[in-house]
């Protein structure tokens, strides 16, 4: 194949990626006409239509689809090496795309990387929240928070956090209409607000431990979020019982405003860690953004003052 052929290649992955000629024409800085005339000019040479086009969508077609998978991860492999020559720059430069819940988010990395972003100008972050355990290699993210036993076996993972305590808590005018559970199998009584997660197609049923006996309950109520901190303030609202964790709902039950339930059932999870994938080269901006969020022992009071 020509070299000139090169950028076509690369026309076409971002036709694929963005579903879209008129947001891949945007990406690319190109007008939709020429990107489209540059699509059809690769499929005339190969001879086959590798996209299928709708008034409302593009999709590769089959042979395209193993031809992006072939040909995609080269063109990253590439990105990756030209990435790491910023290593010889002075100042960490580039964009750190990084996949979390909004609990890890607003608890550990905003709180840590607001001290020093300031002094690193040229780095960019964006955290997309997502409590659906996204890819974090097929979808080009740097970094993805997980729970340690969450980490797949072929990432590396920087603690971020201590083991971390969960509660099932209630406003108290809510448990004054409804008596207390006594046995997690109680629960299937009362409002409960939902966690809907789009791995499991379903809301997330409560894991609950007392010793060595375990019991998953699903459970039922008028409202359901995708957020920890919807489901916080529909409990403070009165609303039922959620499942959320305790350092959270720590100042709240100080305050009065929230009471824990079956608290000998509340088990405790793996810590939060920062995984990404072995293969990928490091930046200096990489480090920087590690280094900022990795968990220090120092912090351990502060998390068990507040559990």
């Amino acid at each position: 194949m020509r070299r000139e052929s090169y950028n076509d290649l690369l026309a076409l992955i971002a036709v694929a990626r963005e579903r879209s000629f008129t947001r891949a024409a945007a990406q690319l800085g190109v007008s939709q006409s020429a990107l489209s005339h540059t699509i059809r000019s690769l499929e005339t040479r190969l001879g086959l239509r590798l996209l299928t086009r709708t008034t409302r969508s593009v999709s590769p077609t089959e042979a395209g689809e193993r031809l992006l998978q072939t040909i995609a991860p080269r063109f990253e492999e590439i990105d990756a090496e030209l990435a790491a020559v910023t290593e010889f720059r002075d100042k960490p430069a580039g964009t750190i795309r990084i996949t979390a819940t909004d609990y890890a988010t607003e608890t550990v990395l905003w709180p840590r990387l607001s001290k020093v972003l300031h002094d690193y100008p040229d780095i960019k972050v964006e955290i997309t929240t997502d409590y659906g355990l996204s890819d974090i290699v097929a979808d080009r993210y740097d970094i993805g928070v997980r729970h340690g036993d969450q980490v797949a076996k072929d990432m590396i993972a920087v603690r971020l956090a201590p083991e971390m305590r969960m509660a099932i808590v209630g406003a108290p005018e809510y448990l004054e209409k409804h008596a207390r559970p006594k046995k997690p199998q109680d629960l299937t009584g009362h409002q409960c607000i939902n966690l809907r997660l789009p791995t499991l197609g379903g809301f997330y049923p409560w894991e609950l431990k007392k010793g060595s006996r375990g019991v998953q309950v699903r459970v039922d109520g008028q409202l359901a979020f995708n957020g920890t901190y919807q489901m916080l303030a529909a409990a403070l609202s009165g609303y039922g019982l959620a499942y959320i964790p305790a350092d959270l709902a720590h100042e709240h039950v100080e305050a009065g405003h929230l009471v824990k339930v079956l608290e000998e059932w509340c088990p405790v999870f793996p810590g939060l860690h920062a995984c990404y994938a072995t293969r990928r080269e490091f930046s200096r901006a990489m480090t920087v953004v590690i280094d900022a969020i990795r968990y220090r022992n120092d912090e351990s009071k502060t998390r068990k003052n507040n559990s």
